[in-house]
């Protein structure tokens, strides 16, 4: 690679990372190459960009990034990288839990989401059982129907309750 390549890669580099607000770096290394495919099929499905990146070149990018502080993934740049670009925070998590029922690979090795970062393969459960944005939504707006709910639940029994009582009232006159 010529140093014009490599100053290519860096700048391509530091704008997805400028971009991004939930990636992934995982070790897909051993994979064959239907294995491969297969797991960039499953992150194309769900959205998800995965890229084999050199170590060296993705810690230039991520200290050329002036806004966001990546010092701390630094450590987990060693052996083969790939990167996995996301717009939802677990969806990655969910997709390397399923393939790692049949496969020894990927092995995360840490993970940006929102300005927080998780370090080490044994975050995968927890990074799984972050909520999505829609996710929340929905649970909120759940939450914001069910007291409206039942008061007019409420309110429709007791016009019910309400006629009888009249007529009652009506009839002992």
């Amino acid at each position: 690679m010529t140093k014009e390549q490599k100053n290519e890669a860096i700048n391509q580099l530091s704008e997805e990372l400028a971009g991004a607000n939930i990636f992934y770096l995982a070790d897909t290394s051993e994979l064959d190459a239907d294995s491969t495919s297969k797991l960039r099929r499953n992150c194309f499905k769900q959205d998800i960009s995965l890229k084999i990146v050199k170590n060296t070149l993705l810690q230039k990018a991520m200290e050329k990034v002036e806004e966001r502080d990546f010092s701390e993934l630094y450590s987990v740049l060693s052996g083969p990288t790939s990167i996995m670009y996301s717009e939802v925070g677990n969806a990655p998590a969910k997709i390397i839990k399923e393939f790692r029922k049949k496969h020894d690979k990927p092995v995360l090795k840490a993970a940006y989401i929102e300005e927080s970062i998780y370090i080490g393969d044994d975050k995968l459960g927890s990074l799984c059982d972050i909520k999505s944005k829609e996710e929340l939504l929905g649970e909120v707006i759940t939450l914001l129907q069910s007291p409206a709910k039942n008061v007019v639940s409420a309110l429709q029994s007791g016009k019910h309750t309400i006629a009888g009582l009249v007529k009652t009232l009506a009839e002992r006159e």
